[in-house]
């Protein structure tokens, strides 16, 4: 039983190793630098660029909707600005419509309902096709924005070597449980610090959903990529971000991350929606770290320690929890290497991030190190043994609480022309033209076909 317990001490010792390596390294790219690569103001630009904010709906609550529209509305930016709201076959349309109804007299605002659910990347590409202006910004329907967000975001963008920002996700509702504050403690040091220090290289991996914006030259020529993304021969549509943002990097564009752009989102306040929410996530992440890995050599060499730091190290960790439990079946003895230094590097973290945030509830971290441990390791091996799965696994009525979820698998998606098998299909919208207060639905033009 020698042997299990000197497997679990190596495997937690070139887990501590790597970790010390790359979060210090992290760490230190995270930092702020002394100054920034572009103006304060959007002098770039004469006139300012327009900008799309593209907003898509499923089953969404109606206060929740009624708050993300708000603060689209009071975005304090000079531009011309329109708003694309498209409901994707909600089944609680009549709840969602009134909501609607109270931003018709805004002319910036354009409702577009499908008649079927067709899923959130096929949603927005119905409304970027639609649309016109110079930048694209993607918000999730649960997400607020503060009113400045537009504007920085467009400050980052006036860089024509910048296909993508993104900014800094809060949880809107973190104090409901004990589960949202530590989630939302877990985007404050995804955004500041892995985004942060991957954005020093220009090479935001993953722009994510709740708050990106997008150029609509790069955009336009990536979109039909996007929309026909395929994974093992069948239809990839979660990891919708994450693979657009690939895409930018592919195109060779640069991706950024702006912390001082805050967009509060709803995150899963109970187990269930939080485990099935990280479970689609480790397999969209998995799918496009296969084709990132082909984007590292033109990258700093940063990228790919981060890269093998957040794939590697998880398995480490498990290589020596998995050691440590036998040790623990077998032996009756407890793998103590392993816990002291799991638990050594925890406060380690924990404290360095409560210094840095300047907050001492980071020090509460720590119970996230279970869940890790307990939780999202099985869960992330299970994500790779299942790769081909692609259940949304969200919820399927609006009359549920809002876990963060909002989309469902479609039984026959509408493939994209590249996917092969199948008849041509062509699905038809309704826009709800309330622009000018007006609430007449108007019969539009097929807006997918496919082979």
């Amino acid at each position: 039983m020698d042997l299990l317990a000197t497997a679990s001490t190596v495997a937690v010792s070139c887990y501590a190793l790597l970790s010390a390596a790359y979060k210090s390294m992290q760490m230190a790219y995270a930092l702020p630098m002394d100054r920034s690569p572009v103006s304060d103001e959007l002098v770039g630009f004469d006139p300012l660029p327009s900008v799309d904010v593209i907003v898509p709906s499923f089953n969404e609550d109606p206060s929740a909707l009624s708050a993300c529209l708000a603060s689209i509305a009071s975005q304090q930016y000079a531009g011309k600005l329109r708003v694309y709201v498209v409901d994707d076959g909600s089944a609680n349309r009549d709840v969602v419509v009134p909501v609607h109804g109270a931003f018709a007299g805004d002319p910036r605002f354009n409702f577009i309902l499908l008649d079927k659910n067709v899923g959130k990347r096929k949603a927005q590409i119905v409304a970027i096709r639609r649309s016109s202006g110079d930048l694209v910004l993607n918000v999730d329907s649960d997400t607020t924005l503060a009113s400045d967000v537009v504007a920085k975001l467009a400050l980052k963008m006036q860089d024509p070597a910048v296909g993508a920002a993104m900014g800094q996700l809060v949880a809107s509702n973190r104090g409901d449980t004990w589960l949202t504050r530590l989630i939302d403690m877990e985007y404050w040091l995804a955004c500041n610090e892995e985004r942060a220090a991957q954005a020093r290289f220009g090479a935001v991996m993953c722009c994510c959903g709740p708050c990106a914006m997008y150029r609509r030259s790069a955009l336009l020529l990536l979109l039909d990529q996007y929309e026909t993304q395929l994974f093992r021969g069948k239809p990839s549509d979660f990891g919708e971000d994450r693979h657009l943002t690939i895409l930018m990097l592919k195109a060779g564009l640069r991706t950024e991350y702006v912390p001082d752009a805050i967009a509060a989102t709803i995150v899963p306040d109970r187990l269930g929606p939080y485990l099935r929410q990280q479970l689609r996530w480790a397999r969209s992440t998995f799918r496009d770290t296969l084709l990132a890995l082909r984007l590292l050599p033109s990258l700093d060499r940063y990228l790919t320690l981060d890269v093998v730091g957040q794939n590697l190290g998880p398995l480490l960790l498990a290589l020596s929890v998995l050691a440590g439990l036998a040790q623990f079946v077998l032996t009756a003895t407890v793998p103590w290497s392993a816990v002291v230094m799991i638990a050594s590097m925890t406060i380690i973290r924990c404290s360095v991030a409560a210094f840095r945030a300047r907050q001492l509830r980071f020090l509460g971290f720590s119970l996230h190190t279970f869940i890790n441990v307990f939780l999202l390791l099985p869960l992330k091996a299970y994500a790779l043994c299942t790769l081909s799965n692609s259940d949304w696994l969200s919820r399927k009525a609006a009359t549920l609480p809002n876990g963060g979820e909002k989309q469902i698998l479609i039984k026959n998606p509408i493939a994209g022309p590249n996917v092969t098998g199948g008849s041509e299909v062509a699905h038809s919208i309704r826009r709800t033209d309330l622009s000018r207060g007006s609430s007449r639905l108007v019969e539009s033009e097929s807006v997918f076909s496919g082979e």
